[in-house]
């Protein structure tokens, strides 16, 4: 049996929302109703929930960056995200932390960038070059 991660989000405009992650970032739409759109991210269910007035945002320091806490993503190859990296930049999106190598030449080491969706809601994008070091100490 496969398991999948899900996770369900508040964003203000689900109009904004479809954009952004089907168009953007490519995740197909699953069911939808007047409150509520399923997408899948990289094969896992994404749920934007209609609430404008949710969220309190705060952000912790890690490898001299201020990352934002709540936030959400995904772990992918290397090459996946140089290729979102890419597309992201020529969208002009803007980043909270711009792509990045953290923990370089230490167990850990990994990519990633952070940028928000059109509700503020944070997003992290990381790859490994090595899977192996996901969980590492």
């Amino acid at each position: 049996m496969k398991n999948l991660f899900h996770l369900a989000f508040p964003v203000n405009d689900l109009n904004a929302a479809r954009e952004f992650y089907g168009g953007l970032l490519g995740c197909e739409e699953g069911r939808s109703s007047e409150h509520w759109i399923d997408f899948n991210l990289y094969g896992h269910q994404i749920v934007a929930h209609l609430a404008p007035d949710a969220g309190i945002k705060a952000s912790n320091e890690v490898d001299s960056d201020h990352v934002p806490v709540p936030h959400f993503g995904i772990v992918m190859e290397m090459d996946k995200w140089h290729e979102l990296a890419e597309r992201l930049r020529a969208s002009d999106v803007k980043f909270v932390i711009e792509p990045k190598v953290r923990f370089a030449g230490e167990v850990g080491e990994q990519a990633t960038m952070f940028f928000l969706d059109p509700s503020g809601n944070a997003l992290e994008f990381k790859a490994f070059n090595d899977f192996s070091q996901v969980f590492a100490k």
